[in-house]
C-alpha cells in the first residue's frame, strides 16, 4: 500500500485517547510505526530523547500547548521534521495562520495515507538537501 522505501515512524499527538488510538491503528495498518503522545510536552520529550520520528501529526486544540506551538518547538529541535496539523476547524481559532499541511478531522485512512505520503516525500527531500 505504501510507496515508501523504508518503514517510517509517525508521532501522533492528541489529548483525546480515542483519536490517538484510532490514528495509531490506521498508521500501523499501513505498515508504519506509530508513537503516541497525549500532550505537546509528552511529544517534545519523545523528540528530545532522540527517538526516530519521520512525521509529526498533531491536533490543534490541546490544553497547555496547541498544535502550532508544538510544531514550532518541534522544528527548533528538528528543523526538517514534516508536521501535519489535524483539526476539525475550517479556520483556526484566534485568527491563527499557518502554512502547515492540514488533515481535516474526521479523516479516513485514505486521506491519512495521502497526507503521510506527501509529508514523507517532503521529509526525504529535506534529508537529501542537508546531506
Amino acid at each position: 500500500m505504501m510507496d515508501l522505501h523504508r518503514q517510517a515512524t509517525i508521532l501522533i499527538v492528541d489529548d483525546d485517547a480515542l483519536i490517538n488510538i484510532g490514528t495509531a491503528d490506521m498508521v500501523q495498518d499501513m505498515g508504519l510505526r506509530a508513537l503516541e503522545a497525549y500532550s505537546g510536552r509528552e511529544a517534545l520529550d519523545i523528540l528530545e530523547r532522540g527517538d526516530a520520528v519521520d512525521v509529526l501529526i498533531t491536533d490543534f486544540a490541546m490544553p497547555g500547548m496547541n498544535g502550532l506551538e508544538l510544531a514550532g518547538r518541534a522544528r527548533q529541535l528538528r528543523p526538517s521534521l514534516p508536521v501535519l496539523l489535524a483539526t476539525g476547524y475550517d479556520e483556526l481559532p484566534g485568527g491563527e495562520v499557518t502554512d502547515l499541511p492540514r488533515l481535516g478531522k474526521p479523516f479516513q485512512q485514505a486521506e491519512l495515507l495521502a497526507c503521510l505520503e506527501r509529508a514523507l516525500a517532503v521529509g526525504q527531500e529535506h534529508a537529501v538537501e542537508t546531506q
